[in-house]
């Protein structure tokens, strides 16, 4: 440092010291190679010290741009199933940006300004395909899920009295459409300016046991209201049961910063359908009054997880579970739940046109995957899922999932993001 100080406040001073050098050595002629070589070294080391403080600077600026940034493209460069996976970026004018792919229709990042104005990735999940390919847990992070969203008792269903029988995926039901749901497919992209993106996939006939050719659409559009908004659109040409939902896992605090415990979460719904010990909903509707499911006022998420003495709890695990929404009172979306990030001040709105809205809490997140440079940790991350019931079809007093043909199923849900 005393060198560099020296050289750059007295640079101008150099070239006299250096001949003033010269001529003392001429004097002592045998001092001249050894005082040259002197010098070199002195002007060598300011140098070199100067050079590597802006090299160090530069490379820390490189990183604070990568960490803070959307995943690479290249890292998405891939053929699967024979069809090219790619990662697509949508803006809008407000600073919203998120990261696409192809590969199961899936949210990978989403970079959201918090109350410092510092953009956060609130979305949980890899940075390259390769990541999504190999993973053995969480299989679902950011996809669209389908045929079904969610359970259905015993893997199967019944259409005008004919029995289909689907893959038991999650103990003895089917979960998340099957083994091989729309998750693991590779959707056909196009991009609708620098702010939508719409995606495309047709599920054959028989497809993990559904029925019905399905037709499936669905639009990511960022507004400049900072939203999410995702318009899904389908059409059969069988009778066929269908309950598309999006599968995000969300830490409003950016990955890394560890539990999602400390978020301040309210659900408006003043009911939910509890569940046996497989997670299938035994049919009723129950209050949520006075249950740890009782979110009409924000409560932070961990503040009743680990009452085990109600049963529900014990069952899920912690939080898993279907919420009856209100009845909206209004024209357009109903509010379906907002989320408040205890460190970053984010706040996360959900509007629907569904009736429920799965809860999910991180809890069966095993710390086995590294997520965007952290482990995917218990209950780091959490899911609100807008969806028909879960076993709808095996539930007569749940809002049917039965697509016909000629009827088209369209709804809509948004993520509406801002600061407090």
């Amino acid at each position: 440092m005393i060198c560099c100080w020296l050289n750059k406040f007295y640079f101008h001073y150099q070239l006299d010291i250096f001949f003033t050098t010269i001529k003392i050595a001429n004097m002592h002629k045998k001092l001249l190679p050894a005082t040259v070589l002197l010098f070199s070294l002195f002007q060598f080391a300011c140098n070199n010290q100067s050079g590597a403080q802006k090299t160090d600077k530069k490379m820390a600026d490189s990183t604070t741009v990568a960490a803070t940034g959307l995943p690479v493209a290249s890292a998405f460069d891939k053929t699967v199933d024979g069809k090219k996976v790619s990662l697509y970026t949508l803006k809008n004018s407000k600073g919203l940006q998120a990261a696409i792919t192809n590969y199961g229709a899936r949210v990978v990042s989403l970079l959201v300004p918090d109350k410092d104005a510092k953009p956060t990735d609130v979305i949980i999940g890899f940075d390259s395909i390769d990541g999504f390919l190999n993973t053995k847990t969480d299989l679902y992070y950011g996809a669209i899920i389908g045929r079904y969203g969610n359970r259905i008792a015993k893997a199967k269903f019944k259409i005008d009295g004919k029995e289909y029988t689907l893959a038991a995926n999650n103990g003895p039901n089917s979960l998340h459409g099957g083994p091989k749901g729309f998750e693991a497919q590779v959707w056909d992209a196009k991009p609708i300016g620098e702010n939508a993106l719409e995606l495309t996939y047709v599920s054959a006939d028989g497809e993990e046991g559904f029925p019905g050719t399905l037709n499936v659409k669905v639009t990511y559009t960022l507004t400049d209201d900072n939203e999410l908004k995702i318009d899904y659109e389908a059409t059969t040409d069988k009778k066929t049961i269908c309950n598309l939902t999006n599968h995000s896992y969300f830490n409003l605090n950016g990955p890394g910063s560890g539990t999602i415990n400390n978020h301040l979460l309210m659900v408006n719904a003043d009911t939910y359908t509890p569940v046996d010990r497989t997670l299938i909903p035994t049919g009723k509707i129950e209050k949520v009054e006075g249950t740890p499911f009782d979110f009409r006022k924000e409560t932070a998420i961990g503040a009743r997880i680990n009452d085990t003495a109600n049963i529900q709890i014990k069952y899920g695990a912690g939080y898993d579970h279907n919420f009856v929404l209100n009845a909206n009172k209004g024209t357009g979306l109903n509010h379906a739940a907002h989320i408040v990030g205890d460190k970053s001040g984010i706040v996360m709105e959900v509007l629907t046109t569904e009736p429920g809205l799965q809860f999910y809490g991180g809890n069966f997140m095993k710390g086995l995957n590294k997520n965007k440079g952290a482990t995917d940790d218990y209950r780091t991350a959490f899911c609100l899922e807008t969806q028909h019931f879960p076993d709808s079809p095996n539930q007569p007093n749940f809002p049917s999932t039965l697509l016909e043909p000629g009827k088209i199923y369209k709804t809509t849900s948004v993520y509406k993001f801002s600061v407090k």
